[in-house]
């Protein structure tokens, strides 16, 4: 005589959808996880953070300039410029020189090391993303714009000092 089966478990309850609120948390948490890993990456493949490019970028561009000028070009502070180029600086991709105007100044070029490794390293991430939002119609950019304006005054950021880089705060700069 064959004994009865055992009763068949009943399958786990399905998840519950996630709130808007939910989401809306989740889909932040993913930007900020690109953000990182990307900013990772490049720390890893290439030994220079996202400023640390963005400074480069902007010193091949300009041809010189001073570290004033420089951090108002790359929307960071001046404190934040000097510190990265002085690790520029101790790697020979950036040349401190005297002004000829202001002997006490200071002007800063790449150097011949900085461009090659500049002409080897990727787009920055911002780059890429502004290229993206370009594509978009004025008024979906507007309502983006608007909408994360909104996000960071929810989350108590409007305070928050942030240049137009996609970098997070934890990834130390290289030195």
């Amino acid at each position: 005589m064959n004994s009865p089966s055992p009763p068949t478990p009943a399958p786990p309850p399905a998840p519950r959808p996630l709130s808007h609120e939910d989401q809306i948390v989740a889909a932040i948490r993913k930007i900020i996880r690109a953000v990182d890993l990307h900013s990772r990456s490049l720390v890893s493949a290439y030994g220079l953070t996202g400023p640390q490019l963005a400074v480069l970028q902007e010193l091949q561009r300009l041809g010189t300039a001073s570290p004033k000028q420089l951090a108002a070009a790359v929307h960071l502070s001046q404190a934040t410029v000097t510190g990265i180029l002085k690790r520029l600086e101790a790697r020979d991709l950036v040349n401190r020189q005297p002004s000829s105007a202001d002997r006490r100044s200071v002007q800063i070029a790449i150097s011949e090391h900085g461009s090659e490794v500049l002409a080897s390293s990727p787009s920055l991430m911002q780059d890429r993303f502004r290229d993206s939002l370009s594509s978009l119609q004025s008024w979906e950019r507007t309502q983006i714009l608007a909408t994360l304006q909104r996000v960071a005054a929810l989350m108590d950021a409007d305070g928050i000092d942030a240049a137009p880089h996609l970098t997070p705060g934890e990834i130390t700069e290289p030195h």
